[in-house]
């Protein structure tokens, strides 16, 4: 069973990929290595951001002599996209409302920001992002990416899931994200794609 590091101590992001990854392979998380340090996103895009933080953390596995180095290493960033806001907060997600905002306050300041411009329901277009990249041994193996398109509603509806999920109702579906069960969340989710372009990668690397 193939090991898979996944670069970052978001625990709730962790148990979305072992839902999505199911049983082929031994998921673990930055947890266990506490001594590897948060990676800052200095890059301009998702994938950027994603290969800057698998390339790091594959570069010290590679180098920790008391650990045997999992077999790959990945990392995703991934945000919303909202059409009316420039495809804001984009890369800024997590830190939207400011460097140590929760969930909450992100969604606060996207909702206050389409009031304080008068944005109509029909007019509020977005689309959740996803990169994940692939490394081993410092090197980035692939880059793959998924995307949902949506819509933001106000006020937020349901109590599941995480990040802005409350406020993004996915197209063809009557609930938001966090209305929804995780199985059919992760059946469709930006995240979802990603991973079975990063699953059939693998694949292609270990054939």
């Amino acid at each position: 069973m193939p090991q898979l590091l996944i670069a970052t101590h978001n625990a709730h992001k962790t148990r979305e990929f072992r839902e999505l990854l199911g049983h082929e392979f031994d998921v673990i998380d930055l947890s266990l290595f506490p001594e590897i340090e948060t990676l800052e996103e200095t890059g301009r895009t998702f994938e950027e951001n994603a290969t800057l933080k698998a390339i790091a953390a594959s570069r010290y596995d590679a180098r920790t002599a008391q650990r045997a180095a999992p077999t790959f290493v990945i990392a995703d960033d991934s945000g919303l996209e909202v059409d009316a806001l420039g495809g804001a907060p984009g890369i800024y997600s997590a830190r939207y409302a400011d460097e140590n905002a929760n969930d909450t306050k992100n969604i606060e300041k996207l909702l206050r920001e389409l009031r304080a411009r008068n944005i109509v329901d029909e007019k509020r277009s977005a689309r959740f992002r996803c990169v994940i990249a692939l490394a081993r041994n410092e090197k980035l193996l692939g880059a793959f990416e998924g995307v949902v398109e949506g819509n933001i509603v106000d006020p937020p509806r349901g109590s599941g899931g995480f990040g802005y999920d409350p406020v993004f109702q996915p197209t063809g579906f009557e609930q938001t994200f966090a209305e929804m069960p995780p199985e059919l969340k992760n059946k469709i989710s930006h995240r979802a794609q990603a991973v079975g372009a990063l699953r059939e990668g693998i694949c292609d690397i270990a054939d």
